[in-house]
């Protein structure tokens, strides 16, 4: 059974920073993309993030380059979200994901957390 855990969401005032961690159980995904994404009502889940668990490759959506920094450490089996410059728009439950790829540029996950509200106050 895969458990996808994520914690550090919270209330942050724009400008402010947060980092999102999700921690994995249950399931090694060496050779696999883990990934971040985010959701608020009414839309889509959109993609953020991804990060190879082998060799750290990591993808971004085009317009959080820069602000938005995906990691992880092996030894923990914990992937992190460091988010930087936070603006009310960045406001949404952020989801972790695992087994993630894209197809036809678009990006999904095969196994998800439970998600963690991150709202960005003005």
């Amino acid at each position: 059974q895969v458990q996808l855990v994520e914690s550090g969401g919270g209330l942050v005032q724009a400008g402010g920073s947060l980092r999102l961690s999700c921690a994995v159980s249950g399931r090694t995904f060496s050779s696999a993309a883990m990934g971040w994404f985010r959701q608020t009502p009414g839309k889509e889940r959109e993609f953020v993030a991804a990060i190879t668990w082998n060799d750290g490759v990591t993808n971004y959506a085009d317009s959080l380059k820069g602000r938005f920094t995906i990691s992880r450490d092996n030894a923990k089996n914990t992937v992190y979200l460091q988010m930087n410059s936070l603006t009310p728009e960045d406001t949404a439950v952020y989801y972790c994901a695992a087994d993630v790829s894209r197809w036809r540029s678009r990006w999904s996950g095969a196994y998800w957390g439970q998600g963690t509200q991150v709202t960005v106050s003005s």
